[in-house]
């Protein structure tokens, strides 16, 4: 294998690749990086078996000045790699793989060598013969994706809540993600009505898919079979194993009404959150506790820490209506839920102190809600 290339445009597709390569592994050949060199492309593959990533430079793209003079593949060490590609001096390099496997990179007057792996010793990435296919923008799947993940869990015990629920019928992709404290769903219409899907995608997959997706409406495609999902997008492939089981029914656990009904600024109210919040962290419990007296038409929060002290602020609104509340909530959970909604005007929806309230965009209520469990405080 010999080729050489622009280096800019090789670090951005190692940058994505190296995403999913672990320092340690059962496997130790996933501690490297592929490279497969063909008459029409450089291909760079890293996989940690949960998520493994293709990414290929083409030749007729000018910003790579891709220049193939032999085909052919090996495996480097993708951490030493890494860092020798990042410090060569000038903008071009070149590498020569030998039948030993020994790499030369060449940049300047500098000369590397390394020690590579054949290729054939690499598991195979999954061949999934699929036509049927969705397409959305880039940006609005980002989106969702970061709108539900702050609400899927952390702990291993319950490895179902780990991942995003996706189900796609009648022409609608609906994203749940619930912790059993806190839940967030987001639903997007699609173009295309004959697909039914049933799905858990682990949380750690679609965040780092949305750090590698474009902030545009270039279009992206999800494939999805019985136990992974697939993404194109940008000549790049990203592949992810899906979580086995059925996830909870989280439909009934959204209240259908409401007795107190706060509508706020998002920011406003993210940045009150923001200051509660300093003092709760110091305390043994964090926790604010939120006041609403529609009569008065007053709303107040209240953080504390006997160790430090406390804080009570009053609340601008837009409106409050209802039954006089008082609630207490981890400010972590409710500072996460505003930041996912921007710069919007939102609607917090009560029932009763110890039953959980949802959040949802002033406008299309239906199509985005956050649920939060308030906490108990006697």
């Amino acid at each position: 294998m010999k080729f050489s290339i622009k280096r800019t445009a090789f670090i951005q597709r190692l940058t994505n690749v190296q995403r999913t390569i672990a320092s340690k592994t059962t496997i130790p050949i996933l501690t490297g990086i592929k490279l497969t060199l063909t008459n029409e492309k450089l291909i760079l593959t890293g996989s940690d078996s949960d998520i493994s990533i293709e990414a290929a430079i083409i030749k007729s793209d000018d910003n790579a000045q891709l220049e193939i003079e032999e085909t052919g593949a090996t495996v480097l060490p993708a951490r030493f790699f890494s860092e020798i590609i990042k410090k060569l001096p000038g903008d071009t390099f070149s590498l020569n793989t030998f039948e030993n496997q020994q790499t030369q990179i060449l940049a300047g007057k500098s000369i590397f060598k390394v020690n590579g792996i054949s290729a054939e010793e690499y598991p195979h990435l999954p061949e999934i013969e699929i036509s049927q296919k969705i397409t959305l923008a880039a940006d609005l799947l980002k989106k969702v994706i970061n709108q539900t993940v702050i609400a899927a869990s952390n702990q291993e015990s319950r490895p179902i809540l780990t991942g995003v629920h996706l189900t796609i019928y009648q022409g609608q992709l609906t994203a749940v993600a619930t912790d059993s404290h806190r839940l967030s769903q987001r639903k997007i219409p699609l173009d295309i009505n004959d697909l039914n899907y049933d799905v858990i995608v682990p949380s750690r997959s679609l965040i780092e898919l949305a750090r590698m997706l474009p902030d545009s409406s270039e279009k992206v495609e999800l494939r999805i079979s019985e136990n992974q999902m697939l993404c194109f997008f940008d000549q790049t492939v990203f592949y992810s194993r899906l979580l086995e089981g059925n996830y909870p029914d989280t439909a009934q656990l959204i209240p259908n009404n409401s007795e107190t009904e706060l509508e706020v600024n998002a920011n406003d109210f993210l940045a009150a959150i923001d200051r509660a919040s300093l003092l709760s962290h110091e305390g043994n419990y964090n926790i604010v506790k939120l006041t609403l007296d529609p009569k008065q038409q007053l709303a107040k929060i209240y953080g504390n820490s006997p160790e430090v002290g406390t804080i009570n602020e009053v609340l601008n609104f837009e409106s409050l209506t209802g039954k006089s509340l008082e609630i207490s909530f981890n400010p972590d959970y409710m500072k996460d839920a505003l930041h996912s909604f921007g710069q919007t005007t939102v609607k917090i929806n009560f029932t009763q102190p110890l039953r959980p309230f949802t959040l949802t965009p002033s406008e299309n209520q239906s199509n985005f809600i956050q649920l939060i469990t308030p906490v108990r405080t006697f």
